[in-house]
């Protein structure tokens, strides 16, 4: 006899699943049997928190949902937090959880993992679906993926009731292609009149424009259109002579967006930890924009003249045929850009300019590597400007939700998603706290990681902006681990050195599992 959980498996590798991030518990092991001969990679994190995370960190590098398995009860609310952050930066992310036998649900009867409404828990957060019996399986999966990718992407949940795991399956169906988010032929061809009557094109990427580099590179080239891209959207213009890998927050390109005749916004949700970092208000007007994003729901969310609600490479390649191809100054605007907003973070911080030439540092000794943020302060700085060379290889929990101890699971996921690239998590001293045993994961699986811990010993960008709000400093200094000691732990090398390009150089030719302490106190 087939079981609902055996099922399930299957339903998850007809649907193109390689890998899962999971703890077992009582309440899942009939989840788990079906694991066995699937194919489907198991990776143990340390807590369902870090298999969120190794869940998000797998599907920004792999363009394919990460997927996590957790126990009912605490297992799922050691998870929301992963998943609220999966939806902030809009990362397809399914959590598979237990739930109690069905009729005990709601009854408060003090069973084991028992929540008053689990579902209605999750369902304030992003969509729930319960298997109520065998013969709604299959719809709860086609739910669960169309819900991950019609319109804008993020997480879902679905829960198995204990009773209802064990039971024999029925048969499954065929599984429905997902359509495409088309443009509309006419709102193409709109698009390009507009595009072609003006002389200063300016493109705006963000996260969405992602999975489309080539196609938003060859069409910024026809426009001589200088390309901003926000942090997750940062490597799409590599070394692209019309690329401003700043932060739209800054005056200068505030400036550069200001002066542009047309506006085309690709996949952005102009949320304010991209557009108005620091709360001052001031984003330029941009009522006239052309906007392109995959989600009905963002698309009316901010004025815009035309609104175009597809797939972002699709639409770059239909505009690519139809706009004037021309030569200019797009080049030079976005060097002048790019070099008034590095005079503008050098006028920020004391240390932003050296911590951006540590990132830099890091970048042209490892080509083409991912870097995974936490809330560090080069991280913070790199956010502001920083230009990285491999599309989807920057990303961080520094802006959108913002949840510490994101990086170290991330990494984990990022690793397993690309066994060929090497990976470098960035994370601080306080933000490793939240999270070290996740470590471990990159021993047992034998990945490539360096864990790069800038150790200002305490929550350093916290510290700073209290005292710049003129508060007393409170509550920032944590004693941070010894971390030659954990290394020794983790059974990871150690190296430490000092926050210089010069430094990091000497040290970062071996691969990892590894940990190198950035001693910056």
């Amino acid at each position: 006899m087939k079981t609902v959980g055996q099922a399930l498996t299957e339903g998850l590798v007809a649907r193109g699943v390689e890998v899962v991030f999971g703890i077992p518990g009582v309440h899942t092991i009939e989840l788990y049997r079906g694991l066995s001969g699937s194919g489907i990679r198991h990776v143990t994190p340390r807590h369902e928190q870090g298999a969120g995370f190794m869940a998000d960190g797998y599907a920004r590098v792999s363009g394919k949902p990460g997927v996590a398995f957790v126990i009912t009860g605490p297992g799922l609310t050691n998870t929301l937090t992963a998943m609220a952050q999966a939806r902030a930066d809009s990362v397809p992310m399914l959590v598979i959880s237990g739930v109690n036998r069905r009729g005990s649900l709601g009854q408060g009867l003090g069973l084991l993992h028992e929540l008053p409404d689990q579902a209605g828990m999750v369902r304030a957060l992003c969509p729930s679906f319960q298997v109520t019996g065998p013969e709604v399986l299959d719809r709860c999966l086609n739910l669960a993926f169309a819900a991950m990718y019609e319109g804008r992407p993020g997480p879902v949940h679905i829960e198995v009731p204990t009773d209802v795991m064990g039971m024999e399956a029925v048969a499954a169906g065929e599984v429905p292609r997902l359509p495409l988010a088309l443009p509309a032929p006419a709102q193409i061809a709109e698009a390009a009149e507009m595009l072609n009557r003006a002389a200063r094109v300016l493109i705006l990427a963000g996260g969405g424009a992602r999975g489309a580099a080539a196609q938003l590179r060859a069409l910024a080239g026809a426009l001589d259109a200088p390309v901003v891209q926000t942090v997750n959207a940062r490597g799409i213009m590599a070394g692209h002579g019309l690329g401003v890998a700043a932060s739209p927050s800054l005056e200068a390109v505030r400036a550069l967006i200001a002066g542009a005749d047309q506006v085309l916004a690709i996949g952005t949700e102009f949320g304010p930890t991209d557009y108005d970092m620091y709360v001052r208000g001031g984003v330029p007007d941009l009522s006239g924009m052309i906007r392109v994003d995959i989600c009905a729901r963002q698309l009316a969310r901010q004025p815009a003249a035309l609104m175009i609600r597809a797939d972002a490479g699709t639409v770059c390649e239909a505009l690519l045929g139809r706009v004037r191809a021309r030569a200019g100054a797009g080049a030079p605007r976005a060097a002048a850009a790019m070099a008034a907003a590095r005079a503008e973070v050098a006028g920020l911080s004391l240390e932003m300019p050296a911590q951006i030439a540590f990132l830099e540092a890091l970048r042209d000794a490892v080509p083409g590597t991912i870097v995974v943020g936490d809330s560090t302060q080069p991280v913070y700085a790199g956010n502001l400007l920083y230009d990285h060379d491999r599309a989807g290889g920057w990303f961080n929990a520094a802006t959108g939700f913002g949840a510490l101890g994101f990086a170290p699971g991330a990494a984990v996921g990022a690793a397993i998603a690309d066994p060929t690239a090497r990976v470098f998590c960035l994370i601080g001293d306080g933000g490793l706290q939240f999270s070290p045993a996740e470590l471990r994961v990159a021993v047992d699986e034998r990945l490539d990681v360096t864990y790069l811990v800038w150790n200002n010993a305490g929550y350093g960008e916290i510290a700073a902006s209290m005292r710049q709000a003129n508060t007393e400093v409170i509550g920032c200094t944590p004693s941070p681990l010894g971390l030659e000691a954990f290394a020794a732990a983790c059974s990871m090398p150690y190296a430490c050195i000092a926050p210089e390009p010069e430094a990091l150089r000497s040290v970062i030719g071996t691969p990892g599992p590894r940990l190198i302490e950035v001693r910056d106190y």
